[in-house]
């Protein structure tokens, strides 16, 4: 369990770092969707060659349910929420839009009480109001006016909260490893999303693609390929409440890095980033926190 632990924590990391590197990717696309299938679509084929290469046997003897299982992360996780959290946000505030996000723990939690049968304590119900009112911090001056931009971004949650509820159904009721999860939701997710280029003529941008573009589709590419290795493989071990709760450190490192780059921060981003570290800790405990710390620190040594 300790390894689902530090695998998540790590994914949290890349996490952080992700959203501050995609700020700048997103930008040298016209269209978010084209920016969206490329990055999906590499990663699938790295995937895809890793599985090939290394367990092929794996992929040959994939049972028809897992397969059907497979494709349905793939369009619940990998495609439409992309499609309608990047449309939302076109229309939204980035502020509500990420708040709205950040609800996602909750929703898994929910989900999973019902269909995985996992218990949810005091502690995690504490930390989750503190979590919170952290990300309500960011919201300005708490003003908050639920528009359709709003409302395309909480649909998107909601898929990405039952992806990952059918991710970690899959991953605890079979033999497959977070590998083969992660190439099954990027590679389905790849298609669903071509197939949607393909309705609304938007394929031709592929082929005309400038070296920056492609640089940067390379680079935030590796980020994302290396953000599904570690979330499904430590996905597999430990509750996936507790796992979605983790990712919200990512947001405190965002913003760290967004200090280090020179970019405004307001105090309450910071206030923000302290209380998500406050409710992380009383969610989990100090002790299990240090025990994961001390075995990434023993892993990097």
């Amino acid at each position: 369990m300790r390894k689902g632990y530090f695998l998540v924590f790590l994914t949290a990391i890349i996490s952080g770092f992700a959203i501050f590197i995609n700020k700048f990717g997103v930008g040298v696309f016209k269209s978010s969707e084209i920016y969206t299938f490329l990055r999906v679509a590499l990663v699938s084929l790295i995937l895809g060659l890793i599985l090939v290469i290394s367990d092929f046997k794996k992929i040959k003897n994939l049972k028809k349910r897992e397969w059907i299982f497979l494709a349905l992360i793939g369009l619940f996780g990998g495609c439409i929420p992309f499609l309608l959290f990047f449309k939302g946000l076109k229309i939204t505030s980035s502020a509500e839009g990420s708040f709205i996000h950040k609800t996602m723990f909750l929703w898994v939690a929910i989900l999973a009480i019902f269909f995985l049968k996992e218990k949810i304590d005091q502690k995690f119900l504490f930390g989750a109001l503190i979590l919170l009112f952290a990300n309500a911090l960011l919201l300005k001056n708490f003003s908050f006016v639920f528009d359709k931009g709003d409302f395309l971004i909480l649909i998107a949650t909601i898929f990405w909260a039952i992806e990952n509820i059918l991710s970690k159904y899959l991953l605890s009721n079979s033999n497959l490893d977070g590998k083969t999860v992660a190439f099954g939701r990027m590679f389905f997710g790849a298609i669903f999303i071509l197939i949607y280029l393909i309705l609304t003529n938007q394929t031709s941008q592929i082929f005309v693609l400038n070296l920056k573009q492609i640089i940067w589709v390379l680079i935030t590419g590796i980020i994302l390929l290396f953000y599904v290795l570690t979330w499904y493989s430590g996905l597999k071990f430990i509750p996936v409440s507790k796992a979605t709760a983790i990712l919200l450190l990512g947001s405190p490192i965002t913003t760290l890095l967004n200090l280090i780059s020179g970019a405004k921060i307001f105090s309450q981003e910071i206030i923000s980033a302290i209380l998500i570290l406050v409710g992380t800790v009383i969610i989990f405990g100090m002790k299990k926190i240090l025990e994961n710390l001390k075995s990434f620190i023993y892993v990097r040594a």
